[in-house]
């Protein structure tokens, strides 16, 4: 590898202290707030990458999602961490559960990639590392570009950019 190149990695990373403080948040205001009383209506984690969302109807859990989704955007989580399954019933109960999405899978490296070679600058290599990417390039203005090229699309992953050497 020549010393002139630069670098930087792209990830998929999740701020857990950012969630736990949304979730708890979120937690209190469904225990103060009026719309919950006597719905049972809960949020806590599940698990290292899960949160379990209660309540005694599928409106109800959907709205303490709301809460927290609202909790989240606030402490600037993207919401593209956030994998919700549909309320699902147990017994008197509706459970939810909401995932945390962490890392780049294969699939997603893989079309990442193929967007930063047919649209990013001639002179970037990408190359995958686990559940990361990293790109290289001689100019730096070409990272840049390709920070700018991602940002710019609509993708189902949050990412962020790291490294940058």
């Amino acid at each position: 590898m020549a010393a002139a190149e630069a670098s930087f990695d792209i990830v998929s990373k999740v701020n857990r202290q950012e969630v736990d403080n949304a979730l708890n948040q979120a937690a209190k205001e469904v225990g103060t707030r009026f719309d919950f009383r006597g719905v049972g209506a809960s949020i806590a984690w599940s698990g290292e990458r899960a949160v379990e969302i209660r309540a005694n109807s599928e409106e109800r859990a959907k709205a303490v999602l709301e809460v927290f989704k609202e909790k989240l955007v606030r402490r600037g989580v993207s919401l593209k961490v956030l994998d919700a399954a549909d309320p699902r019933p147990s017994g008197k109960e509706f459970r939810m559960a909401v995932g945390l999405k962490e890392g780049i899978s294969q699939d997603d490296a893989r079309r990442l990639a193929k967007i930063i070679r047919d649209e990013g600058p001639k002179g970037v290599r990408v190359q995958a590392q686990g559940d990361e990417l990293r790109v290289f390039s001689k100019k730096k203005d070409e990272l840049q570009a390709v920070q700018a090229l991602l940002r710019g699309k609509d993708l189902d992953i949050a990412l962020q950019f790291v490294n940058y050497r």
